[in-house]
């Protein structure tokens, strides 16, 4: 079936009976001779079959510079810093704890994740030539390994950086983890591990300034943290260059503005149940709580402005709607804001999502600096499938919202240092196909 539909390669063992598929007439054998044609002739673009002098990459050719010099030149490092600085997202930064000032006398660098390599890759990746960890980037102490060691070091220390999250080791694919909160690779709570958690409040019972970075790969329910800790800067895997990174932000050498990919709840009862496979209460696009922080959720050393939300009145059924805004930083600082825009259908006869993302650009911007921003949104946007499964687009009113984040959030949930706008629109002469 899968071959027949198109799959011309399995990872996995399944294809190792497709001689027996064949003999038994379940499959014919001219399609296993054209998946294996299209497999041969990718091989054959990229050259994995031609003599070497004749590779088009100059790190394969015999009279190659050292691969070095190719493959990890200045300025794919530079990239690496660069996609890093960008990825980071600020989640929470009270009182302006951040960016920390350069002239203060001692940092404390602590935590399971300040120091190892694997946290910065994630998984199904390349090993880098010189990866930098967090303790690395960032000037620091001597990093404590104990923690009756690290909470000594917070003590004497003016501010605190601690490194928590997850690892690969933990979450991943199908592996032997034995540990509270995870199942075979699966997680069952969207806590942090309870170590690191008393890890956590014991640092901030020691009542210095505490910056909380995250390492992980998918979202963690930090509800304390975001009630007890003035500064959480989201990091992710990062990759080669995370310490480097993780410190141009945390000192203001680079100004963060990464979103959120995904939903922060405040815990794992906020979902529905995992063997429920309906949508309802799942992702930003059906969740009707109160995250801790929303989908495209993420904060500025600056701040930006938004007026001035021109979208038609109303529009024909298959049209392209366009939408345009002008967004300001009123800041001191460059910076950037990542512009989003969601769509809601206010009058569907069928159950919709409560918003809908509908496009997104990352703008820089000068101190003071206005632009405007425009937005063709499709007509799939503006669709629903129906009771017969068909695809289209009801007449009614919708919503544009557009801005740095989500519309309608507050709290510690609010991206307070950018702005949104909402109008609305009517679509006419209903269409059968969007």
């Amino acid at each position: 079936m899968s071959l027949a539909a198109g799959t011309d390669l399995s990872c996995g063992p399944e294809y190792a009976s497709l001689t027996k598929a064949v003999e038994q007439g379940l499959v014919a054998e001219a399609q296993v001779d054209t998946a294996l044609a299209r497999l041969l002739r990718a091989r054959f673009r990229l050259g994995m079959l031609d003599p070497p002098e004749r590779l088009p990459f100059p790190a394969a050719r015999p009279d190659a510079p050292p691969a070095r010099t190719v493959i990890d030149a200045a300025d794919h490092r530079a990239l690496a810093v660069g996609a890093a600085q960008k990825s980071l997202v600020l989640l929470k930064n009270a009182g302006g704890v951040l960016p920390l000032r350069k002239d203060l006398g001692t940092i404390a660098v602590i935590g399971p994740n300040a120091d190892d390599v694997d946290l910065l890759l994630g998984n199904y990746n390349g090993l880098p030539t010189d990866p930098v960890t967090p303790l690395e980037g960032i000037p620091a102490v001597p990093d404590p390994r104990a923690r009756e060691e690290a909470l000594e070091a917070a003590r004497q220390a003016d501010a605190v950086v601690l490194l928590l999250g997850l690892s690969p080791r933990l979450e991943g694919e199908e592996m032997p983890v034995d540990v509270p909160g995870f199942r075979g690779g699966d997680r069952v709570s969207l806590d942090l591990p309870a170590p690191q958690q008393e890890l956590l409040e014991a640092v901030v019972a020691a009542g210095k300034p505490v910056v909380l970075v995250l390492l992980n790969g998918s979202a963690l329910a930090i509800t304390w943290a975001a009630d007890h800790v003035p500064a959480i800067l989201e990091a992710w895997y990062p990759g080669q260059a995370a310490g480097d990174a993780i410190a141009d932000v945390l000192f203001g050498d680079a100004n963060p503005a990464g979103r959120l990919p995904v939903t922060f709840y405040r815990s794992v009862a906020q979902l529905p149940p995992f063997d429920d496979y309906a949508m309802r209460g799942r992702t930003y696009r059906y969740f009707t709580g109160e995250p801790l922080f929303p989908f495209g959720h993420g904060l500025s050393y600056a701040a930006f402005a938004y007026q001035d939300l021109r979208v038609p009145a109303d529009v024909r059924a298959g049209d392209t709607v366009r939408v345009s805004v002008d967004v300001r930083n009123t800041g001191a600082r460059a910076g950037d804001d990542v512009v989003q825009l969601y769509v809601t259908d206010e009058e569907s006869t069928v159950p919709v999502p409560v918003r809908t993302l509908a496009g997104f650009q990352r703008v820089s911007l000068a101190a003071r600096e206005r632009r405007t921003v425009v937005f063709a949104v499709a007509p799939r946007y503006l669709s629903v499938v129906d009771d017969r499964g068909e695809r289209v687009i009801e007449p009614g009113t919708f919503v544009i919202s557009v801005g740095g984040k989500q519309p309608g959030f507050s709290g510690v949930a609010d991206a307070h240092t950018t702005g949104v706008v909402s109008a609305t629109f009517r679509v006419r002469n209903g269409s059968p196909r969007p």
